[in-house]
């Protein structure tokens, strides 16, 4: 076999193996979730629209939802430290650096709407006064 063949079938692996890598990262592990009517806060059914989110079977951190809703149907505590998570480039409704400096800065109130869910998780829904809201899990508070 001539060096050139092996170098160029080592190049075409390479190529097809980090498509599939980032396939496999960006698309595969993702499920939307649209249409939600409510969101469990506090064990309350909250009624919503226009909802928009993602989850995935492989992890619970892959949770986020993008929807609107009553900012006065909401009774749950504060959430003492939301910490946003990232999401795929494709997901333009949440935007977690916009979120946690809006949360930051008062514009937006976190609160914890589920604890244990799974164990060890925790489901926040941030809201600002316009009704846009968003829902993400962590896995610690502190």
């Amino acid at each position: 076999m001539s060096g050139r063949a092996l170098v160029i079938g080592l190049l075409a692996f390479a190529v097809l193996f980090g498509a599939g890598l980032w396939y496999a990262q960006v698309y595969a592990y993702y499920d939307r979730v649209d249409g939600l009517d409510a969101v469990l806060i506090g064990g309350v059914a909250v009624p919503v629209s226009d909802y928009r989110g993602l989850d995935g079977a492989s992890s619970p951190l892959k949770l986020r939802g993008c929807f609107r809703l009553d900012p006065a149907a909401v009774i749950a505590p504060d959430a003492p430290n939301p910490a946003p998570l990232s999401t795929p480039g494709w997901f333009d409704c949440f935007d977690p650096e916009a979120i946690a400096a809006d949360i930051a800065a008062g514009r937006a109130r976190a609160v914890i709407a589920a604890e244990n869910e799974p164990a060890g998780f925790i489901r926040i829904v941030a809201f600002r006064p316009d009704g846009r809201a968003f829902q993400w899990r962590q896995t610690e508070l502190d």
